[in-house]
């Protein structure tokens, strides 16, 4: 019989998973990260995190630039720096 996966804590999750523990805490408020409470602790299983990070939970949603906005980025900067220069 294999031993059964035991508890960790918040630290062993984020460093499992190379992020901040406050974005631990964030995603267990707010995109049903599988955490249980013991008392006023977050417990976690690893095979629990792993399963949700590959599932719909993992997803980033924040939309990564195109290479054509990171393009534009010199010219918006180029052209404040010259509305600066001749307002002042």
């Amino acid at each position: 019989m294999a031993p059964e996966e035991g508890w960790v804590g918040i630290e062993e999750v984020a460093a499992h998973l190379r992020v901040a523990k406050e974005s631990i805490y964030r995603w267990v408020d707010s995109k049903a990260f599988p955490a249980h409470r013991v008392g006023r602790l977050l417990r976690f299983k690893l095979s629990h995190v792993d399963e949700w990070v590959t599932t719909s939970g993992g997803n980033y949603s924040k939309p990564i630039p195109s290479a054509k906005t990171m393009d534009a980025r010199p010219a918006i900067q180029k052209s404040r720096a010259q509305k600066k220069n001749s307002n002042g």
